[in-house]
């Protein structure tokens, strides 16, 4: 099993505040194990831009993409034009990044391969 099999296989875990963003090694570790080109953007938010051959598929895994968000009670910001999908990951609660937002990531990434 790799890494980024074991983020998704996890589940998201909700946050009630109060909680420190990760930050630096932290951050650097869980993308590491993510792959994928994720980026951290200033250690608030991670992004993906995902491709497609057209609108339909682009559609199609926004919506499998959603179904995952709700069953897990954390949802991402999409973006969906024709043939691509930018996702945008954060806990919103406390402006940055937790390991939920880097098991939605890995979940979003077994949606596409598959």
């Amino acid at each position: 099993m790799t890494s980024k099999s074991h983020l998704a296989n996890k589940s998201c875990v909700p946050c009630r505040g109060g909680v420190p963003p990760l930050k630096g090694s932290s951050i650097k570790v869980l993308l590491q194990d993510l792959g994928n080109d994720w980026s951290a953007k200033d250690e608030r938010y991670l992004e993906k831009e995902y491709d497609f051959k057209n609108f339909k598929e682009a559609l199609n895994f926004t919506n499998r993409i959603g179904e995952i968000a709700e069953r897990e009670g954390h949802h991402p910001d999409i973006s969906l034009s024709w043939g691509k999908v930018v996702i945008k990951l954060a806990t919103h609660k406390i402006s940055g990044l937790t390991e939920s937002d880097f098991i939605l990531a890995a979940k979003c990434d077994e949606v596409y391969k598959a």
